[in-house]
């Protein structure tokens, strides 16, 4: 798994918003984003990788690798503080 993991992240470097990955709704939790932030999850089997991605400068910022279920993505504000 951990392979697979690097492999994720690297492609990640190339392309930070693949066709599998999806932008979490911040908007329910009240988590206000800078603009041309988006923050994002792409599942890999039963772990999800949550992660932010900026623009200016192009960066993306791994923020968890959380098993699902239970993982429900509640600790959004709090990933985001440790930046």
């Amino acid at each position: 798994m951990r392979q697979r993991v690097l492999l994720l992240l690297r492609a990640l470097e190339q392309e930070p918003r693949p066709p599998e990955s999806q932008e979490l709704d911040t908007t329910k939790d009240s988590i206000s984003l800078q603009p041309g932030a988006e923050l994002r999850r792409v599942r890999l089997a039963a772990w999800r990788v949550v992660y932010l991605l900026e623009e200016d400068p192009k960066l993306v910022s791994v923020l968890a690798l959380r098993k699902r279920p239970p993982y429900q993505y509640d600790d959004l504000e709090e990933l985001l503080k440790s930046i």
